[in-house]
């Protein structure tokens, strides 16, 4: 009887664990306050970029975590933007904080949280076959009806190769929730953004873009829950050192959003180096 008793317990806690992990809500996996593909070169010693990312959802799901909502806020008709601040520490190494702001279908403009980060380039370009680069983000959600995982980190390896005017640029990505939070205690996610660019005119640069996430690294989510998304973009750069990426993206799978639009603005000005 006692033998029962104890394979029946043990049955109980095996069952209630197992429905706790699988309940845990998965991460959005793709970030939709940056729709941006990061080259290897950075920003450059001494100089500060300011930029105006932001994105707005016409088609998207009607409930929360689903889509590219992960929290109680639905994906639909939803408005966000972020402001970064970055600053080119020397010519290989700069740092960027962000403030993420929502604007939820019938609520109103709201805190989303915010990110810090550090890109840095290795070797000088051209030096090797392809261009190399790293970047590093803490991601601090204090709202969790946007995202219930309050802290995150990010990794990206960064690959670019320039073959005449084609440029290709690949930033896949490794994401991990840690300390706090629903998914703390779940592994690596993978996800990606990557981009194929035809450098035609400084002005007007056409090109096409890709995000998307595919859950754990080992242990992906299905198909239709896995998030992709194919943006055809316009990018230049126009007097006064302003920048600009515009673009609708279209969702390739039932877990994506089916449409997404983004407008990037940034504006680049030289105020000299902290550091030699």
């Amino acid at each position: 009887m006692r033998l029962r008793r104890r394979t029946l317990l043990c049955a109980v806690v095996i069952f209630s664990a197992t429905i706790s992990i699988d309940s845990i809500p998965a991460s959005a996996q793709v970030d939709p306050f940056e729709f941006e593909v990061y080259p290897a070169q950075t920003l450059g010693a001494g100089k500060v970029e300011l930029e105006s990312l932001n994105s707005f959802i016409p088609s998207g799901h009607s409930k929360g975590e689903d889509g590219t909502s992960a929290g109680d806020y639905a994906s639909d008709l939803m408005y966000r933007t972020s402001f970064e601040l970055t600053y080119g520490l020397t010519d290989k190494l700069e740092a960027a904080a962000y403030l993420n702001l929502a604007h939820p279908n019938s609520a109103s403009f709201q805190y989303a949280g915010s990110k810090y980060r550090l890109r840095g380039s290795l070797f000088e370009q051209g030096e090797l076959p392809v261009d190399l680069g790293w970047y590093v983000e803490l991601e601090w959600h204090r709202i969790h009806q946007f995202d219930g995982n309050q802290l995150e980190l990010e990794l990206r390896p960064i690959i670019e190769k320039d073959i005449g005017r084609l440029e290709i640029d690949l930033d896949p990505t490794f994401e991990k929730a840690i300390f706090v939070g629903p998914n703390k205690n779940r592994g690596l996610e993978f996800g990606y953004a990557a981009g194929v660019y035809y450098n035609w005119m400084k002005a007007l640069t056409p090109g096409l873009e890709f995000y998307g996430g595919i859950g754990l690294i080992d242990d992906n989510d299905p198909l239709h829950q896995q998030q992709h998304y194919v943006f055809p973009v316009i990018r230049g750069e126009l007097p006064a050192g302003f920048e600009y990426s515009v673009g609708p993206g279209l969702g390739l799978t039932r877990g994506s959003d089916q449409v997404i639009t983004k407008f990037n603005l940034e504006l680049e000005h030289f105020v000299g180096a902290l550091f030699d």
